[in-house]
């Protein structure tokens, strides 16, 4: 068991911290939106750093499911959310490449949404 404790005090740690870089990084995108700059480095490893850590997120997730966690179904919506916008990001990452800060943006600041919901409705159900 207390290698499962360990794991549920990581998905809730870094579920804090998944909200906090999206929303963060999603600021930051914006600025270089309206600041008109041309992504750089920088950027492309901020974006890159959200996407690795909401996907080990939701893995952890799944992962304390299969251990039969029961953490409620809203929570585990949010999760899933997060993975269909990523997908959905992905599916148009062609018209991502036009305005990539503002696209990035608004993506990343949705997603710290969606982390803020799944976080706060931990254990509900439908």
């Amino acid at each position: 068991m207390p290698v499962m404790e360990a794991t549920v005090s990581i998905h809730s740690w870094l579920g804090w911290a998944v909200v906090v870089v999206c929303g963060l990084s999603g600021l930051v995108a914006l600025g270089y939106h309206f600041g008109r700059r041309r992504p750089d480095v920088a950027f492309k490893a901020m974006v890159s750093a959200c996407v690795v850590s909401a996907i080990l997120q939701v893995g952890l997730g799944l992962v304390l499911f299969a251990q039969d966690m029961e953490p409620g179904s809203i929570h585990m919506f949010y999760g899933f959310v997060i993975l269909l916008t990523l997908t959905f990001v992905y599916i148009y990452r062609v018209q991502f490449e036009r305005r990539p800060a503002l696209y990035w943006g608004l993506a990343l600041l949705f997603m710290m949404g969606l982390g803020l919901r799944g976080i706060s409705s931990f254990g509900a159900s439908f």
